[in-house]
């Protein structure tokens, strides 16, 4: 074929291509919102249904459960229907569910709402996921799954202003999701498998090799991570700051988060995956130790804080991607190991440091959590390199 016909074919190819990643970037983007609006409006949920703390903070747990632990099984499923109906219906799900918790008659029914609502985002991560990754340019998958990362993480800092219009006006934010699910699944073309159908068997050979390292790997960051982020109210309350301190660093080291993921997955384009897995876990630990002995006095603490932000954070989008090309065949379940489920994973295990805190110090818990920096690095090292494979 020509040259010139060549590219008068690819180019609606690709432009076809970047409609499609960014419709479910701005799904997740929308989704993770919907998702970060749970833990501030546990009072106002306390409050109506006149339940205790220890119930209404049952509903996190319920939502991590449906949303993050059984996200594998719920990838697995994407695969064996048409993938596009995933995509579409994470929003949706996530977002009626969300906004009209205070509109169910009793505890209960809002328990099954917030499940059925974690249910919509576990559909949505590995499919969206799988969507970037089929249509992304082989040189430049890290760059647009850290993309596709960076949108999750915007969302997470914008769902806690969505929670502040508080209980009675949250369903007006519904349509948002209902557009863009439309939107998704207008532009997504069908997801289903078009190999032989695939065994139990099969799927259970995924996680097996290097993914499972990489997995561990991935579970002892995120926990790392989420204790710093759970101990920093209480290291910051014994040092005699309050809640704007924690509120301006948390955005900080988000902001960062998503930036540094962006840097992470073009780096891996060019240098490879297993380099910037290693170096981004690495020479985190140092900085990171230094932060969390360091205050808001300090002059270096927020910039600390984004520098350590955007370096341990940079792995994740180049995890994800490193999994995808462990197993091509597999995508969505490959992104949904190393979303979901390691992250629920760490999630589960995160009470570990608050019991820690309880006997020692928070100050000493964090430091224990960073402590778990090191092994995440030395199975880094151990990981192979992924070949460049197509994806199917």
């Amino acid at each position: 074929m020509p040259m010139q016909a060549r590219s008068a074919v690819t180019a609606p190819v690709a432009r076809h291509a970047t409609a499609i990643a960014v419709a479910v970037t701005a799904g997740h983007f929308i989704n993770d919102a919907y998702s970060a609006m749970l833990t501030p409006l546990t009072p106002a949920l306390q409050a109506k249904y006149g339940v205790s703390i220890a119930a209404v903070t049952l509903l996190s747990s319920v939502y991590s459960l449906t949303s993050s632990v059984l996200q594998p099984l719920l990838g697995i499923l994407g695969e064996r229907v048409d993938r596009r109906y995933a995509a579409a219906l994470g929003p949706l799900l996530t977002g009626l569910g969300l906004t009209m918790m205070g509109f169910v008659p009793w505890f209960g029914a809002l328990v099954l709402l917030v499940a059925v609502a974690g249910f919509g985002s576990g559909f949505f991560h590995p499919a969206g996921a799988a969507y970037v990754a089929q249509h992304s340019p082989p040189d430049k998958r890290g760059l647009w799954a850290s993309l596709f990362s960076a949108g999750g993480t915007g969302g997470m800092a914008l769902g806690p202003v969505f929670a502040g219009v508080g209980l009675t006006h949250l369903p007006w934010f519904a349509l948002i999701g209902i557009v863009l699910a439309a939107v998704t699944f207008a532009v997504t073309p069908s997801g289903r498998q078009q190999s032989k159908r695939v065994g139990m068997r099969e799927y259970a050979g995924i996680f097996r090799g290097p993914i499972v390292w990489l997995w561990g790997m991935a579970v002892l960051r995120s926990l790392a991570s989420m204790g710093y982020n759970a101990m920093l109210p209480f290291m910051l309350l014994a040092k005699g700051f309050g809640a704007r301190e924690v509120g301006v660093t948390l955005a900080v080291y988000s902001v960062a988060s998503a930036l540094g993921g962006i840097l992470g997955g073009r780096y891996s384009d060019r240098f490879g995956r297993t380099p910037v897995l290693r170096a981004a876990i690495l020479t985190t630990i140092p900085f990171f130790a230094a932060l969390i002995l360091s205050s808001p006095t300090n002059w270096w603490f927020y910039p600390l804080t984004f520098l350590v932000g955007a370096a341990v954070n940079a792995s994740i989008p180049v995890g994800v991607v490193t999994a995808q090309e462990y197993a091509p065949g597999h995508v969505a379940v490959a992104s949904s190991i190393m979303m979901g489920f390691s992250w629920g994973f760490a999630g589960l295990l995160v009470f570990l440091v608050g019991a820690l805190a309880d006997a020692t110090t928070p100050q000493a818990a964090a430091m224990a959590s960073l402590a778990l920096l090191v092994p995440s690095a030395l199975i880094a090292y151990r990981l192979p390199e992924p070949a460049r494979a197509e994806f199917r």
